[in-house]
């Protein structure tokens, strides 16, 4: 049951070309730094990235893009990014985008066995184009399908050998949803505890759903805008 692996690009030895990866975090807050660093390293190409964002030029995940190393993007949100702008205008890049309530409802089908959802948002939108469209008490709907993903990398803040694991505040977004949309979910976590050390009543993600977890290390915390007050 001991799940930890002995480093970043251990753990994601099997990503090949061409596969679809889930990543967490919202801009660069709970990014799996540690893991997106592996991939890079590891060169792998035509990938299909579910993720909120595509982190910043030269951060997060934008270190993937940068290196051309993403082929298709589904996020929600795609500012703060000048090379994802420039790929997608130049059409290097494939772009499918969602509203944010629809990306997290996806993950959540995926994850949960659902074969789709009703909802309003983007109803008359560039959104809605191909979507079969249902009207139910009198309001248009779209039918959105689930999202999933061949691995989902994922960063929390604690995690039990087994991969219990338990997230800290606004760096929990969507990863618990993603580490159910995955065939294999890959975790590296900031403190590494021992079984029965997480209260069971606290974890946020069960260790069913837990494939490989590495303890991360050198986190840098990247900050995507540091806005200060002026100094009187």
């Amino acid at each position: 049951m001991n799940k930890v692996v002995a480093s970043a690009d251990e753990a994601v030895r099997d990503i090949q070309d061409g596969a679809v990866i889930m990543s967490g975090g919202f801009g660069l807050c709970g990014n799996p730094e540690n893991l997106i660093a592996a991939l890079h390293r590891k060169g792998v190409k035509g990938l299909t990235i579910i993720s909120n964002n595509c982190g910043t030029t030269d951060l997060g995940l934008g270190i993937l893009l940068k290196a051309k190393q993403v082929k298709r993007m589904v996020s929600s949100y795609v500012g703060e990014n000048k090379e994802f702008e420039r790929q997608f205008l130049s059409g290097e890049l494939e772009v499918e985008l969602n509203p944010q309530g629809t990306f997290a409802e996806r993950i959540r089908a995926g994850g949960s066995g659902i074969g789709g959802f009703y909802t309003a948002a983007g109803v008359g939108t560039k959104i809605a184009e191909g979507k079969e469209t249902r009207v139910i008490d009198g309001r248009e709907y779209l039918l959105e399908k689930p999202l999933a993903a061949d691995f989902a990398l994922v960063r929390a803040w604690k995690s039990d050998r087994w991969g219990n694991l338990l997230f800290h505040e606004t760096a929990r977004n969507f990863s618990p949803l993603m580490c159910m949309a995955a065939k294999v979910t890959i975790v590296e976590c900031e403190h590494l505890v021992e079984v029965g050390e997480i209260d069971p009543d606290a974890i946020h993600t069960p260790s069913i759903f837990v494939k490989r977890i590495i303890q991360g290390e050198r986190y840098e915390r990247w900050i995507e805008r540091r806005t200060v007050r002026p100094r009187k």
